[in-house]
């Protein structure tokens, strides 16, 4: 009697066959005369497991994982409904990432993601009370407790929807999850209803379920990293610990007990517990290699995951910091990790948790106009600041000293020259002007305070005594003021 199969597992059969008969395809030329894939070592299929395999292992396979997603969701993410005063909706949020550290989650989701085809989130309402009830949909007025990020392996799914009129049609609508329990050797088998777990796919080409694994265009070239790497220190290490050919003299015999003695020589030697050789009869020759530099190598290797991936190199290779890295480097980056906010954390991982919550209740509905905030990538660093202003201080310094003015009237000058938005000239000029203002006021007030204690001093000071018939002595200078001579001698009578 023939089998039959279920829609769910001739999908799955379909998927595998389309895989295999690609993979056929790699490494061959002049027909199937040169198979380069089995010449190179090279695997034709990839599992998710021997990709979590590279991730755990290898440090440039973690770098191509780990630098994008810290990047992208650095910062922290804020939801925001545009409103002057903070909406229920923007509290909730912020409460519901608090208590369960949602976006330190939404990260290993990424991860895990780009380690398969796909990442699964698994969401723990309130209303599962016991194991049966993960396969229910949910409804709504629910309360989230938990969120847990899984990889492919440990969410398999088991049924796909079949309707062609369904807005799901091709789409999974049940997983196979698999719960490591703490201090469980087994692990917990769970079916879950897809309502409860947001599908994260990266690398889409024609399935909507089905992504493309990060590692999977570079994994050749990890490979051929291993090799170079492992290759250059197995040839320092046998360099540094080299064989030795033994040339026998001619016409010399050697007994038994002199070969056992020499035997138990060498082996001493090699470990380290004697340093000299006490032989007749045998010349000893160290067996050397020249030692190559795999720098050359190497980089070729980090250019090519570079150009895959659009990591900038010196930031593949951790030296993106201080002065390490080129200003065209941090832009290229920086627009690397707007363009993954905009075109995959934001629209496939994000929102639809959002929407998610929103719908049964887990969070107050936000609205048709609420929008994420991201930490600005571009916004420079206080020692960048510190940089902007010395430089921004010694131009204008040249500038009004230097006359310009006359030619360049300022606001020209901090718009063209300085490069300063229209709102920040507009903020610095109502600041000098008000600078002005508060200058006047100060001359004024001091000036006012010097009249003041004048008046005071000439008060105190001792009047001159008049004699009859002698010339009126000048009066006594006040403090402050110029001495004016007397235009003519007077006499009393």
């Amino acid at each position: 009697m023939p089998r039959t199969f279920t829609n769910e597992q001739l999908q799955a059969l379909s998927t595998l066959v389309t895989r295999t008969g690609y993979a056929t395809q790699l490494g061959y030329q002049y027909g199937t005369a040169r198979d380069l894939y089995e010449a190179l070592g090279y695997p034709l299929n990839i599992t998710a497991e021997e990709y979590a395999a590279k991730y755990n292992r290898l440090d440039i396979a973690k770098a191509i994982i780990d630098r994008p997603v810290g990047a992208t969701w650095r910062g922290g993410v804020r939801l925001s409904n545009d409103e002057k005063t903070e909406t229920e909706f923007e509290k909730a949020w912020t409460k519901l990432d608090t208590d369960l550290g949602l976006v330190a989650k939404l990260a290993r989701l990424d991860k895990l993601t780009g380690l398969g085809e796909y990442g699964v989130l698994l969401l723990g309402f309130d209303d599962v009370k016991e194991t049966r009830e993960w396969t229910n949909p949910v409804t709504g007025g629910r309360k989230l407790l938990y969120v847990k990020p899984l990889s492919q392996p440990h969410a398999n799914i088991t049924r796909w929807e079949t309707d062609p009129s369904s807005e799901r049609y091709g789409m999974p609508t049940e997983y196979g999850i698999s719960l490591q329990a703490p201090g469980q050797e087994t692990a917990l088998a769970l079916n879950v209803h897809w309502s409860r777990c947001i599908h994260a796919v990266d690398g889409l080409t024609e399935s909507e379920w089905q992504g493309t694994p990060r590692l999977k265009a570079v994994y050749n070239r990890l490979m051929d990293l291993e090799k170079i790497v492992g290759g250059s220190g197995e040839m320092f290490w046998r360099n540094a610990r080299p064989g030795f050919q033994g040339e026998m003299q001619p016409d010399y015999t050697m007994s038994a007990a002199m070969e056992a003695d020499l035997q138990d020589q060498l082996d001493e030697f090699d470990h380290n517990l004697r340093r000299f050789l006490v032989n007749e009869g045998i010349k000893f020759t160290p067996l050397t290699q020249p030692l190559e530099d795999p720098g050359p190598s190497v980089d070729i290797q980090i250019q090519m995951i570079s150009a895959e991936t659009g990591i900038p190199k010196r930031i593949l290779t951790g030296s993106e910091r201080g002065e390490l890295a080129s200003s065209e480097d941090r832009n290229n980056w920086f627009d690397l990790i707007q363009a993954r906010r905009e075109d995959f954390a934001e629209p496939v991982i994000l929102r639809p948790l959002v929407e998610r919550l929103m719908e049964f209740g887990a969070l107050p509905v936000g609205g048709d106009s609420w929008t994420v905030e991201w930490e600005d990538l571009y916004a420079p660093s206080e020692k960048q600041k510190a940089e902007i202003g010395r430089v921004q201080t010694e131009s204008l310094a040249k500038y009004v000293g230097g006359g310009v003015d006359a030619i360049i009237p300022p606001e020209s000058y901090m718009e063209f020259m300085l490069g300063m938005d229209r709102d920040r000239i507009d903020e610095i000029l109502a600041k000098l002007d008000e600078y002005q203002v508060e200058e006047a006021k100060q001359a004024e007030e001091d000036a006012k305070i010097a009249m003041e204690e004048q008046a005071k001093m000439a008060e105190l000071m001792p009047q001159p005594v008049v004699v009859p018939g002698q010339p009126v002595p000048p009066k006594q200078p006040v403090p402050g003021q110029p001495v004016v001579p007397p235009k003519k001698k007077e006499v009393i009578q």
